[in-house]
């Protein structure tokens, strides 16, 4: 399995046209955050977890081809705001994409792409093909995937293990039954917006902490404000299996 970090960013904090914190004028490449997400290539299949608004240039950036299924954690815009550039590889394999969201994020994705199902659609569109996402494992051109059922505050969001590779996002609690799909993971991947608590995301002590519980080969940070601090500063404070990831991050398991 190949994995390839799109993004390790988010939309909390202050726009970046007005800020003038020092990760937003950091001329190191790894602060440079789009928005969270992360694909696999598994033999042939291909696999996006997420399609932010940053989604068409992530796709650019890794020359990516071919996409085989899109899973969604949830239906926040900073996680499927990018679906409509899925048009690219509907030209290109002339079907559908294969996007699988549990219910209550299908129904966003319909609101906000009505345009895509409406009975006249204009020529074009993007075309979905919405799968039912639930707590049951299911297979993707066989290859099994389990998806996690984590807490955003209050809002239930999907987390997925596929083989040994774990990827986490937008949670801020976990439980212990959870936690017991995900122990044995070789590499994980978790979110941590900033280093104080925050209310519906982990703080990066907190993600320490559940790494420590999990106990993988490779852990890395995702979902990272500017509030984290400079990506070579906040490493340099970090456990050694720990490390913040960054946009274009390779590694193969």
């Amino acid at each position: 399995m190949k994995v390839k970090i799109l993004g390790t960013g988010t939309s909390q904090g202050v726009p970046v046209i007005a800020c003038n914190c020092n990760v937003c004028q950091s001329t190191d490449p790894n602060d440079k955050r789009l928005r969270a997400s992360v694909l696999l290539e598994i033999n042939e299949t291909t696999i996006v977890i997420d399609a932010g608004p940053d989604f068409r240039q992530q796709m650019l950036r890794e020359k990516i081809n071919n996409i085989d299924a899109i899973l969604i954690t949830h239906e926040h815009r900073d996680h499927i705001a990018g679906l409509d550039d899925v048009r690219s590889f509907n030209f290109k394999k002339q079907k559908p994409v294969d996007i699988y969201a549990e219910l209550r994020a299908r129904e966003a994705i319909k609101l906000e792409y009505s345009y895509s199902f409406g009975d006249n659609k204009y020529p074009g569109v993007p075309q979905f093909n919405l799968l039912d996402l639930t707590d049951e494992p299911f297979f993707v051109n066989g290859v099994k995937i389990i998806p996690l059922r984590v807490i955003h505050y209050k809002l239930p969001v999907f987390g997925f293990r596929i083989g040994d590779f774990t990827y986490i996002t937008d949670a801020n609690y976990i439980t212990e039954e959870v936690k017991e799909k995900i122990i044995g993971t070789k590499f994980l991947v978790i979110n941590a917006l900033r280093k104080q608590k925050h209310v519906s995301h982990f703080s990066l002590s907190e993600a320490i902490d559940f790494i420590n519980q999990i106990s993988p080969k490779r852990a890395y940070i995702t979902h990272i404000s500017h509030q984290m601090g400079l990506h070579h500063d906040v490493n340099e404070e970090l456990p050694r299996h720990i490390s913040l990831a960054y946009d274009g991050l390779h590694f193969e398991l």
